[in-house]
């Protein structure tokens, strides 16, 4: 499944779009599954994870793993799988389903919990992993295995809360309830920017009601995938609850959510992708929940605790490169602080470093690869082409420790109009679009006029327009005095309109998506009763 868009190809939430089983035992308790194929000069290959054992794929054609701040360093070699090799998968969770559903979910609550604890233990090597993988700096890998980690611990405390309601019935001497069930096989399909926090939303919750799981990943970062799956069948899931596969969109990703066997789809990425999902899932009235695009605003007005708001922007926009669902994307400046907050954004923005996210002096790292940072760039010119004046940036850098990576700087574009390109379309990288606003109320509207509505950030001291803001902005999730950025697993996470389709990951609601209430009465009174015929005559 591919999108197509007008100028530059936008990329979102790692773009991760829809493209014989006993051969190998799957890797032992130790960790090495980087080890779980024959290397190729040196080069780890990886397997697919079928029924608890590493597989070949039916055809053998393999892509690359590769470190964005050293293209020249392959991590590993992995298959690229095909619809014979998905549907292997789905048949094993299928067999994985009818077991995994009869343990009971406090039970399987204890197994997700010692995940949580086994990726605690192998938090700062699974960081470091991550970050040769996709390249964010290590504090913010570290931060990617804690949202698991918290996850996990969550996930396991549901195992005993899975409620649902039990009602007095409207007849005599009957009694009704409803309880929850799992759905059945669930397709999960996440993107690279958070390689291990986005699939634990979704994959714990899919565990804990029952279901059974395929995971199709980015294919930027498959080790990250493998890694975990590792962990979940050490810590005790079935081993055909839990199958992964490699690869491609249209080439796995689509027969995933294609396939007959599957029950339910879990889908992280680009709006356009999701909506041809949507459709697809649609017509075999599958169950679909898609986290999509956003272009998020941050808000400051006069009163703002400027120190403050200027912390939150430079996160917001320039951790992670940018390159998160929720980045600082639009900064809505009012009138009376813009000129002297711009400038001391430059200032800051410019002494921020970039490098290497293994290097303890980094800020900021690359971008995930070259096609995604070219994409980038092109937004940069078709911003000053509307106009827009380059205050900082947007330049490739050409410092020699630089040269083997995707790297892209910190970008500010000043006198941003809305309806601009760059003020409209998700960008995805550290490109930061300022606008002049002359009130809060315009400031509303501008940050409100877009497509999507995932994260938004107002920073004022008056608390009466602080509650304003969060009744009136029209995003899934509004931050008062602190940026667009950040989650919590007890809390929902997701938003409005292009943003998804009114699905939230996080906190409770994943575990109503991927369960299903039964109703049950049991009639205790000796004669047949008819309901609203018997009350109502």
């Amino acid at each position: 499944m591919t999108t197509s868009l007008q100028g530059p190809a936008v990329a979102h939430s790692g773009d991760s779009d829809t493209r014989g089983i006993d051969s190998q035992s799957r890797p032992g308790a130790e960790g090495q599954v980087r080890d779980n194929g024959p290397s190729r000069a040196g080069v780890p290959a990886f397997r697919n994870l079928i029924g608890g054992r590493w597989v070949d794929v039916a055809d053998g054609p393999t892509f690359e793993n590769r470190n964005p701040a050293r293209w020249d360093e392959v991590l590993g070699v992995f298959p690229r799988s095909t619809a014979a090799d998905v549907e292997l998968a789905v048949a094993s969770a299928r067999r994985g389903f009818e077991s995994w559903r009869n343990v009971p979910a406090p039970k399987r609550g204890e197994i997700l919990r010692r995940s949580g604890d086994l990726l605690t233990a192998r938090k700062d090597e699974i960081a470091e992993r991550m970050t040769r993988e996709m390249g964010k700096v290590l504090a913010e890998t570290r931060g990617d295995v804690q949202e698991a980690i918290d996850t996990a611990y969550y996930a396991a405390t549901e195992g005993r809360r899975l409620f649902s309601n039990t009602v007095p019935s409207e007849l005599p001497r009957k009694w009704a309830m409803a309880f929850r069930r799992p759905v059945g096989v669930a397709a999960i399909v996440t993107p690279w920017n958070f390689p291990l926090a986005v699939p634990s939303w979704k994959i714990y919750p899919a565990l804990l009601c029952g279901n059974a799981v395929v995971w199709k990943p980015a294919e930027e970062t498959p080790e990250t995938a493998a890694v975990f799956c590792e962990i979940l069948l050490e810590a005790g899931v079935h081993p055909e609850a839990v199958n992964l596969v490699f690869g491609y969109g249209e080439e796995a990703g689509q027969p995933l959510v294609e396939s007959p066997g599957i029950d339910v789809i879990s889908f992280t990425g680009s709006t356009g992708v999701g909506r041809e999902i949507g459709a697809r899932a649609g017509r075999q009235l599958k169950g679909v929940s898609l986290e999509l695009g956003g272009k998020n605003g941050q808000l400051v007005l006069d009163d703002a605790d400027l120190e403050l708001a200027l912390e939150g922007v430079l996160w917001g926009a320039f951790g992670t490169t940018g390159q998160r669902c929720t980045a600082t994307s639009r900064l809505l400046l009012q009138d009376g602080i813009h000129d002297g907050f711009l400038a001391e954004l430059e200032r800051r923005a410019a002494a921020l470093r970039l490098g290497d996210g293994l290097d303890p002096r980094s800020q900021v790292g690359p971008i995930i690869n070259e096609k995604q940072r070219h994409s980038i760039h092109g937004y940069v010119a078709v911003g000053r082409e509307e106009g827009a004046e380059l205050r900082l940036g947007g330049e490739l850098p050409d410092a020699p420790d630089l040269a083997g990576g995707w790297f892209y700087p910190p970008t500010i574009l000043a006198g941003v109009r809305p309806g601009m390109r760059v003020e409209q379309e998700e960008i995805f990288g550290p490109v930061l679009s300022v606008i002049r606003v002359r009130d809060f109320e315009e400031g509303v509207q501008v940050l409100n006029d877009t497509q999507y509505g995932l994260s938004s950030s107002v920073y004022t001291r008056d608390v009466a327009r602080a509650f304003e803001a969060m009744e009136r902005i029209e995003a899934g999730i509004t931050y008062v005095n602190s940026p667009t950025i950040g989650a919590e697993a007890h809390l929902p996470f997701g938003g409005v309109k292009n943003t998804g389709n009114g699905h939230r990951e996080g906190g409770w609601a994943p575990y109503t998506f991927f369960s299903e209430e039964k109703t049950v009465y049991v009639d205790y009174s000796g004669r047949l009763q008819k309901a609203q015929i018997d009350t109502h005559e």
